[in-house]
């Protein structure tokens, strides 16, 4: 996911939060005795029935979604959220929050930066008239996108939304097919999360990138197949950037839900969502171990997020998301220990299926995608199960190949574009640009003849798989898409997702169905249990995503996966 990255675990340095806190005001714009919620009327209010109760609570509104009946509030009483929650027209109120700042290195996606790792592996073939790091991509070769551009690269009209950190667009990669008249910032600096702001107005501009995240998954999903650097699965659409993600990592409701929302309403064909929703590892509706009032933060964030996503998929936006790094199968999740992750220490949590959500991964219309290795295994940290699971796509494996040479290299990592200023504050890049004597296996420097440079490393995670399966939702709706009203182009999402579900290459549950990864070094909380057959199973859901079957394989709009 995302920083938070992926649906719970991708931890940390990628730590994506989703919080259900406000957004959308600068820490320094708001009255230092105010604070900033975020607040959700029940289904059916009124707008302006639900702004009456908000201020009845004492609360301001200084924003709204009326779309999907959200409000950013502040307001100097300390008893709010307990007066927003007991009003009969409000589901509850949400505090922002400082909730401190990111780890330097994120646990599972920056694996190969904190276990010690053996000498690089041989390196893949190149391919004709790719990219010259392309022969680093082994998942370009797994979901046949090098076969594939040779039919469908993609099509400028089909906009493809990544809801993450930013998207450097300075990147020679990148720069061809950023959309600068649609990306939008929906997510500014807060201080106390963030650090200092970097321009006077807390709002980073569109085209930068200073988490690092969101600027991988944009490679993946469309770097231009240009000679130079690297390619992505869909090389001509257009990439959009939805920033609901602060610069430390961490997501909030206000900002994602906006995003979400704008999508819906200007056209954007697909959306790739690789983060989770903080401070809640599973946000439930009413569970016995939560305080009333956090039962009635988890409700709204629920809410919120269930009514955003149908709000997107209405209007045609094809809903991609990372299924978690969690080593955990949704349909039966274990105890939740981690929750809350900020703001009070995190206490034993038992989650009820039928009310809890990982959200958004576990929302409506959300293709829900797994991670697998060079090898096709399910990665180890990878969430999985037949409740939710979709589809599988690379998403790397540095413990893949165990007795190989390539057991423990970065090259069973997704190689993709990365800001430079990133890089040199992670330690891998010195001020002059130059990659510091270690990293020369995990980081990629490419120049052009005028002196301009782009820059890649390595990341794994389901945060990393999920743009792969964008990518294909992209060369699909750029295959078969149609005109519409108003000058758009576009496809149906129900459409677009069960070509996906039916061009998807099966993959059987391995044997034993129990696997278990003693040998990469793990214990017993990583043993998985795949369930399903041939067509449909916990590990690889519909089977991992193909877009040469995709963009070949002509359109029956009434078949079934």
């Amino acid at each position: 996911m995302s920083k938070r990255f992926t649906a719970r675990a991708v931890a940390t340095a990628a730590v994506l939060a989703l919080t259900a806190s406000g957004l959308g005001i600068p820490a320094s714009a708001a009255p230092s005795n105010s604070r900033t919620f975020t607040v959700v009327a029940e289904d059916g209010v009124a707008a302006d029935t639900a702004v009456a109760a908000i201020r009845a609570a004492g609360g301001t509104v200084v924003s709204r979604s009326d779309e999907v009946g959200m409000f950013q509030v502040t307001s100097d009483r300390a008893d709010f959220a307990a007066r927003a929650t007991a009003a009969p027209t409000l589901i509850g109120a949400a505090e922002q929050k400082a909730i401190g700042r990111k780890p330097k290195l994120d646990r599972v996606e920056q694996e190969h930066r904190t276990v010690a790792k053996a000498a690089a592996g041989a390196a893949a073939k190149k391919s004709a008239k790719m990219d010259p790091l392309d022969d680093k991509l082994w998942g370009l070769g797994m979901v046949r996108a090098d076969k594939a551009r040779k039919i469908e690269s993609g099509d400028r009209r089909v906009t493809v939304g990544v809801l993450d950190t930013g998207i450097d667009a300075s990147n020679p990669d990148i720069a061809p097919n950023f959309n600068w008249s649609l990306s939008r910032n929906f997510a500014p600096d807060l201080i106390d999360v963030d650090g200092p702001c970097e321009v006077p107005s807390c709002l980073d501009p569109v085209g930068t990138d200073d988490g690092g995240h969101g600027t991988h998954v944009a490679g993946t999903i469309g770097a231009a197949a240009n000679g130079f650097g690297l390619s992505g699965v869909a090389p001509n659409v257009s990439l959009v950037e939805l920033k609901g993600g602060q610069d430390s990592g961490y997501f909030f409701l206000d900002p994602v839900v906006n995003a979400l929302v704008y999508a819906g309403q200007t056209g954007i064909d697909v959306v790739n969502m690789s983060f989770y929703v903080d401070p809640w590892l599973y946000n439930c509706t009413a569970n016995p171990a939560d305080s009333p009032e956090d039962q009635a933060e988890q409700r709204a964030i629920i809410k919120a997020m269930k009514r955003a996503l149908i709000f997107a998929h209405n209007n045609g936006v094809t809903l991609v998301g990372a299924l978690g790094n969690n080593n955990e199968d949704l349909g039966a999740p274990r105890t939740d220990v981690s929750s809350p992750d900020y703001g009070a220490d995190p206490y034993p949590r038992p989650i009820d299926n039928e009310s809890c959500w990982d959200l958004p991964t576990e929302g409506p219309h959300v293709i829900g995608v797994s991670s697998v290795g060079p090898s096709g295994k399910k990665s180890d940290f990878s969430n999985y199960g037949t409740e939710q699971i979709s589809v599988a796509a690379p998403g790397g494996w540095f413990r893949d190949g165990f007795g190989t040479d390539t057991f423990r290299t970065e090259a069973n990592m997704i190689l993709s574009s990365y800001p430079k200023h990133v890089l040199q504050e992670e330690g891998s890049v010195d001020a002059a640009g130059n990659i510091v004597a270690g990293f020369e296996e995990s980081v990629f420097k490419q120049c052009k003849a005028n002196g301009e440079c782009g820059y890649y490393t390595y990341l794994q995670g389901t945060s990393m798989a999920s743009p792969h399966a964008a990518g294909v939702a992209a060369l699909i709706v750029s295959r078969y898409g149609k005109p519409e009203r108003r000058g758009g182009f576009g496809m149906s999402p129900d459409l677009v997702e069960q070509h996906l579900y039916r061009t998807a290459t099966e993959h059987a549950c391995p044997e034993p169905r129990l696997q278990q990864y003693r040998n990469e070094g793990r214990n017993e909380t990583y043993d998985a249990y795949c369930a399903g057959g041939v067509n449909f199973n916990g590990f690889y859901g519909y089977g991992i995503v193909d877009a040469y079957s995709a963009v070949k394989t002509p359109l029956k709009p009434n078949a079934r996966p």
